[in-house]
């Protein structure tokens, strides 16, 4: 397998992590609702930086353009869908931080709910749809030049920022299972 969907899989390991830890704060509620909120907070923090800045921008501004531009089928279908999806995502996530500021916990949760179960949805059929047929789509030179733009877009956005997140996402998996 290429290193460019090496690298999309691999994100896409670290995102379900996060779904999983979003979806176990919700255990948080009537107990801890201070530690709730916060890690709430921190996970939205980390699903607009590392899920959608990260990810979801390689995938809109890179491969998604490059397979359109193989199949136009493609464009108007399943891309179009996954476009659709990433717009739903920074919605819920503003609602769900509208719900955290009005400190209506319960409602905040069944948004963390939804929008995890559209998220792990969504990265179900990247993985075994989209990338599967972009392997077929591209040459392992398009693949590699892809890889290498995927990178010079993580160093734009800084490296260490997104190590950074995937630490974060390790202490709010201990908090969440206290």
């Amino acid at each position: 397998m290429s290193n460019s969907l090496k690298l999309l899989y691999n994100e896409h390991e670290v995102i379900t992590r996060a779904a999983y830890v979003a979806r176990e704060a919700g255990n948080l509620i009537g107990i801890n609702n201070e530690e709730y909120e916060l890690t709430i907070s921190e996970l939205i923090r980390f699903f607009r930086v590392y899920a959608d800045q990260y990810h979801h921008h390689k995938e809109e501004q890179i491969l998604f353009p490059e397979i359109a531009r193989k199949s136009e089928l493609l464009a108007g279908g399943i891309l179009k869908q996954m476009e659709d999806d990433h717009e739903y995502f920074r919605e819920t996530l503003r609602d769900i931080e509208a719900h955290l500021r009005n400190q209506n916990y319960p409602q905040a949760d069944l948004g963390i709910s939804e929008y995890t179960e559209a998220l792990l949805d969504h990265i179900a059929v990247e993985n075994e749809e989209l990338f599967q047929t972009a392997y077929s789509l591209f040459t392992e030179d398009e693949l590699d030049r892809i890889y290498f733009r995927f990178l010079d877009l993580d160093s734009v956005l800084g490296e260490s920022k997104k190590k950074d997140f995937t630490d974060l996402l390790r202490t709010l998996s201990i908090h969440s299972e206290a």
